[in-house]
């Protein structure tokens, strides 16, 4: 039976660094690897076979030997150091920096930040090397300025239309670079989809999907496309009138599951 398409790599590579300034960088680094392989799978010969182990090892040492000021470049550093095996034509390395902020009054002291896991990956073969940029868990929400109303109805409809509701999400997003990204660039992007999540009255969440993308596109020139997933976090009025208490329509219930899923690319003309 022939072989298709295959890749193996290490995955969840946790690194954390401490920089000269006592500054931290906490990140979880996947490696993958593409290449000729057949023999492994097909006749056990394991010869130029890269060892997953050897991935990790080559993760922390890369991480020593240069200052981790870069995730584009420490990223980069990455694929171009695993190009160099003799049976390596594909090397990805995805990276999640998970974010700390510094204590008031302690310089090396920290707590967990806000703002959104920061993604970063890097591919490279024959063709070059190319970036992408993300980031997960970016949680915002609306206490007004968006509605849903004027949707299909049919016998099992049982939403009712509203003017105004409680908008809740967590962004997770994924953008293409149409050139190498400098450090500051996954800032600028995660700075652009908040202020466009609140920038505009939203008549339903795809709406300020693509509101948020379109805002990227038109401030960030370095990009090409870029892929939201908007999970809708439901908050539901709670009616208290039912325990004798005025109900003023400011208590909500916040709901896990079900939930409603928007995902959409926004991207630049041709």
């Amino acid at each position: 039976m022939p072989l298709g398409a295959n890749s193996y790599g290490k995955s969840e590579i946790r690194l954390v660094k401490v920089g000269r300034d006592r500054g931290l960088r906490d990140l979880t680094v996947d490696i993958s690897l593409e290449g000729d392989f057949e023999a492994v799978h097909t006749r056990g010969d394991n010869t130029g076979l890269v060892a997953t182990d050897t991935m990790r090892n080559v993760v922390y040492a890369l991480a020593a030997e240069k200052p981790l000021d870069s995730l584009p470049a420490f990223g980069a550093d990455l694929v171009e150091h695993f190009l160099g095996h003799e049976r390596v034509s594909g090397a990805t390395a995805r990276l999640r920096e998970h974010p700390w902020e510094g204590l008031p009054g302690g310089e090396h002291a920290f707590q967990r930040g806000a703002g959104g896991t920061r993604l970063h990956e890097v591919s490279g073969d024959e063709q070059g090397v190319r970036h992408a940029g993300g980031v997960e868990d970016l949680l915002v929400l609306r206490t007004a300025g968006s509605a849903f109303a004027g949707f299909e109805r049919d016998r099992f409809t049982t939403l009712p239309e509203t003017g105004d509701r409680i908008l809740a999400t967590a962004v997770a997003a994924r953008w293409d670079y149409r050139e190498d990204p400098d450090e500051a660039d996954w800032a600028r992007v995660r700075d652009t989809l908040l202020a466009a999540f609140a920038d505009h009255h939203s008549p339903s969440v795809q709406f300020t999907l693509h509101r948020m993308g379109e805002a990227v596109l038109e401030a960030q020139p370095a990009i090409e496309r870029i892929h939201l997933t908007l999970p809708n976090r439901h908050h539901l009025p709670y009616d208290v009138s039912r325990f004798g208490i005025e109900d003023r329509g400011d208590v909500f219930h916040a709901t896990t599951e079900p939930f409603g899923l928007i995902d959409a690319t926004v991207e630049r003309g041709r």
